[in-house]
């Protein structure tokens, strides 16, 4: 009896046994990846391929031509515009010309009767001064005019010109010869180049503005008098002159930061002086240098030695 009870527990020992040794057989060993240590380079820092790194965009300093413009409104008038004025008072009784007339100078545009009640005098012509197209007889046959009534308006429309009025804020920056983009309402989907060449030395003292004119590098028939213009006047030009996005800016408690990207993908902040800029554009007049590569989208969410991935 005690000898079964030998065997019984011997072979139940054996079975014990032999389930630790296939346990320890299938249980998974920790892996390196499970020890913190393994993470660390020398001195305890954190090997930069785990990392989690940044998704930016990212643009190469480059040199350009930037300019900086205002947009305001112009009008287009006859180069030499003359208002022809009778030499005396009285009735118009007659008017040779219409508008859009062509009109020379000498000739006898209109008659004035100079005659009062009870008195009879000789009809005074008016003479017109300039050659020319008649773009203005706002008088009728049977009006009354004084020596101030302008009975034409004739201009030269061979050459035209582009008035314009500047804000004071931009006085400084206008000379002579700087150039301009204007498009119409009546011409769409085309531009057309002017530059300034006529400059009033005194600003308007109720709109304080400074009144300019233009005139068109490339004359088109289909520009006429008295048509409404959109004028982009480029108030400052730079030529080869570092440029970066103007997005790539940033603001930060009165400086102006950029996140430059190195050779090993680490972001770095960098101050810089901003320039002129234009809707695209800002020119970088110290702080980054050519051929260095700039985040351009994403780094409002960086630090200063973020690690990032450029993408496309």
């Amino acid at each position: 009896m005690n000898k079964n009870r030998i065997v019984t527990f011997a072979i139940l020992f054996l079975i014990a046994a032999l389930a630790v040794l296939i346990a320890l057989t299938f249980i998974p060993k920790k892996t390196q990846s499970s020890n913190p240590q393994s993470f660390m380079g020398q001195g305890g820092q954190q090997r930069e391929g785990s990392r989690n790194s940044s998704a930016v965009r990212a643009v190469e300093v480059s040199t350009a031509t930037i300019e900086n413009s205002v947009i305001i409104n112009g009008e287009i008038l006859a180069r030499n515009q003359v208002t022809i004025f009778p030499s005396v008072s009285g009735r118009l009784v007659e008017s040779f010309y219409s508008v859009g007339d062509r009109v020379n100078r000498g000739d006898i545009v209109a008659m004035i009767d100079p005659s009062r009640p009870g008195e009879v005098f000789s009809r005074n012509p008016v003479v017109s001064t300039v050659s020319g197209t008649v773009l203005l007889a706002p008088y009728s046959i049977g009006d009354t005019l004084s020596t101030q009534s302008a009975v034409y308006t004739v201009g030269d429309l061979s050459t035209l010109l582009i008035e314009t009025h500047v804000q004071e804020r931009y006085v400084a920056s206008i000379s002579q010869g700087m150039r301009a983009l204007l498009w119409f309402e009546a011409i769409p989907g085309e531009m057309f180049t002017a530059e300034v060449n006529e400059i009033n030395p005194v600003l308007d003292p109720l709109s304080r503005t400074l009144r300019i004119r233009l005139r068109f590098l490339q004359p088109d028939v289909r520009i006429k008098a008295g048509m409404f213009a959109t004028i982009n006047l480029v108030t400052n030009r730079k030529v080869d002159v570092t440029v970066i996005p103007r997005l790539s800016v940033i603001n930060t408690y009165g400086s102006w930061i950029v996140f430059v990207v190195d050779e090993k993908n680490i972001a770095h902040r960098r101050v810089v002086t901003l320039g002129i800029e234009n809707e695209e554009y800002v020119e970088i007049l110290s702080g980054l240098e050519i051929g260095e590569m700039v985040v351009s989208a994403g780094q409002n969410f960086l630090s200063d030695g973020d690690l990032v991935r450029i993408v496309e």
